[in-house]
């Protein structure tokens, strides 16, 4: 699967919040350093829709995904909470 496929499938999710992540790797005392944060958060699929697809147009230096998130749960009890990883490689 490709990165787009795996946004659709965050937004068509059946969990009502939406969240969009970033993962970027940034320079820190000349030393790369591995971020992920997270960057928006809507209940309307529509605006987190147009929201990722804006950031993966002006930003090409990071990795975005949108998840859909139930509330009031302890996401690490889910079989994939929403994450990026960012490896050694990356920061190479």
């Amino acid at each position: 699967m490709e990165q787009i496929d795996y946004i659709e499938m965050g937004l068509n999710g059946e969990a009502p919040l939406k969240v969009i992540m970033r993962g970027s790797i940034e320079e820190a005392s000349g030393n790369k350093i591995g971020a992920v944060s997270l960057v928006y958060a809507t209940t309307d699929k529509k605006i987190a829709k147009e929201k990722i697809y804006n950031l993966l147009k002006k930003d090409n230096d990071s990795y975005y995904m949108v998840y859909s998130v139930p509330l009031d749960m302890d996401l690490t009890g889910l079989d994939h909470y929403p994450s990026i990883a960012i490896n050694k490689e990356d920061l190479s």
